[in-house]
This record gives structure tokens, sequence and C-alpha cells, in this order.
């Protein structure tokens, strides 16, 4: 079982790309490719959801609250990211290890195949998996493998224009899903 939360919704925003592409829109765009994917290409291997199928904002307790009654494996949270302009790259964020929560070394095998599949098949820049106290983390990690996908930078004019394209879109989702079946075929 799989969450999928593309971040942001409704009245969030997120970041505004250079391009004036909106991140609420992109993460989304890639969530529902994972989907399609799935079912195309993995014949539906997984079963994904998503924590907003549309443009509308759902609180961070929420998501966390909708993934523990799915009782998920893994939740991936979707994001981009909005720094100067020479910021580029991906990163990925577990939860702050510190906590020692029992999902923790499971997270970062995830966000590390996430980040490998992504960086290593599509380009961008692997700037590592790092811990962080987002709620989204907090609320998830201590009943599965959470991880937050920061997708590149909004703001800069290269990584904002690439979401611009189908293709492009279609690409990141399938590195995150080839991310996550490479997480569970190494049975971490």
């Amino acid at each position: 079982m799989i969450v999928i939360d593309p971040g942001h919704g409704g009245t969030d925003s997120g970041a505004i790309g250079i391009n004036d592409a909106l991140e609420k829109d992109v993460v989304l765009s890639v969530a529902k490719e994972i989907i399609v994917l799935n079912k195309t290409i993995f014949d539906e291997r997984f079963a994904i959801y998503l924590t907003r199928y549309t443009d509308t904002l759902i609180s961070l307790k929420d998501r966390g609250q909708l993934t523990r009654a799915l009782k998920a494996d893994v939740f991936v949270s979707l994001h981009c990211n909005a720094l100067p302009k020479t910021s580029k790259g991906m990163e990925v964020y577990v939860h702050d290890p510190k906590t020692l929560q029992p999902h923790i070394k499971k997270s970062i095998g995830l966000g590390v195949s996430i980040l490998i599949e992504s960086t290593g098949k599509l380009g961008f820049k692997g700037r590592g998996v790092k811990f962080a106290n987002f709620q989204v983390l907090r609320e998830t990690v201590a009943h599965c493998s959470s991880v937050l996908v920061e997708m590149g930078f909004m703001t800069h004019a290269d990584e904002a224009d690439y979401y611009l394209k189908k293709k492009n879109i279609r690409a990141m989702a399938l590195a995150i899903l080839m991310g996550l079946y490479n997480y569970f075929n190494a049975g971490l």
C-alpha cells in the first residue's frame, strides 16, 4: 500500500516557478501519472492512493490520518523547491533520525532508491537524502516508511521548464515508481 501525497493544493499554490508554473499543479500531475504508469506498465502491482486527486487543500494532519487509516507501507510526499535561481537538483527528506522511530532506516533506504532512480535516469543533480522535522513526516514515520521528495527547483529556469512538457512529467513519475519498485524488491 503506497500513499502518494501531492503537496499543497487549493489556496496553497506552493512554489511559483519562474515560468509561472505552480508547484501544486506539477506535483498533482506527477502523482496522477504514477497511478497511470502503475496500471499500464506495472499491471497494478501496487495499491496506490493519493491524498488529493483534485486541486484541493488537504490539511497536513489529514494527510497523516489517511496514511494511518489505509495502513500504508510507504508514504511519499511530492514537492518542488524554490530558492535563488542558481540552486538546482533533487533532494529527499526523511524525518529526523534522533526520534528513533521504527521506520527511519527504511525511510532512508526508500529516499536513496528514489533519488538514485530519479537523478541517474533524468539527469537531475542529486542533492542527497536529508533530515527534517516536516509535519507530514512526523505524522507518518511511526507507521510506515516516509519520505518527502523535492523534485527540482521551480526557481531554476531549466528545472521549471522541465515540468512544462507532459513527457517529462511522465519521466519523473516513472523514476519515482521505479524507485519504489526497487525499494520493495530490495526487501528494505
